[in-house]
């Protein structure tokens, strides 16, 4: 059985980062956060002409060294633009592995801002609504085969979620 890549994809304080920890415990894989190899770029102070690409070519790269070994491989990612997106199918193509998209939503934007103002008082690298309200604009659609989950929606969406997965 070819190993899977799964990619979640959402705004920040949508509850992906959430989903995908216990996505990767129950598989089990590893689950590669872009947001923690960004922080550690910036704390180092690697500056890029395009804030978080270097990020997403870490954690590709990454994520390609486990696929290799037959692993499966959970991304956490805003990966709210395009050019942020083409490392996956590629990464893939390269490896035989199966991509999962779950684009994680909170259709209720009370909680959704409830969520993100919690975590940035709780820890404030995390962005503020104001960012978020800013990201949401530039978040383009995602096109093709996903699965789409929505967290402000009543019921644990971790079972549906895995099924999806190993469909």
């Amino acid at each position: 059985m070819n190993p899977r890549l799964v990619v979640f994809a959402g705004l920040p304080g949508v509850g992906k980062s959430t989903l995908a920890a216990r996505v990767g415990s129950v598989l089990p894989a590893p689950v590669l956060a872009v947001d923690a190899v960004d922080r550690v770029l910036r704390g180092h102070e690697i500056v890029e002409k395009r804030p978080g690409v270097a990020a997403y070519g870490v954690v590709a790269a990454l994520a390609e060294a486990q696929l290799t070994l037959g692993l499966d491989v959970v991304v956490d990612a805003v990966n709210g633009v395009a050019a942020a997106r083409e490392n996956w199918p590629a990464l893939c193509e390269r490896t035989g592995a199966a991509l999962r998209i779950v684009e994680v939503w909170c259709a209720d934007m009370e909680e959704h801002r409830r969520r993100v103002e919690a975590r940035h008082a709780a820890a404030p690298v995390n962005p503020d609504w104001e960012q978020v309200v800013l990201r949401m604009a530039d978040y383009e659609p995602y096109i093709g085969r996903r699965l789409v989950v929505d967290t402000s929606s009543p019921g644990d969406p971790l079972d549906g979620t895995l099924s999806w997965i190993r469909d």
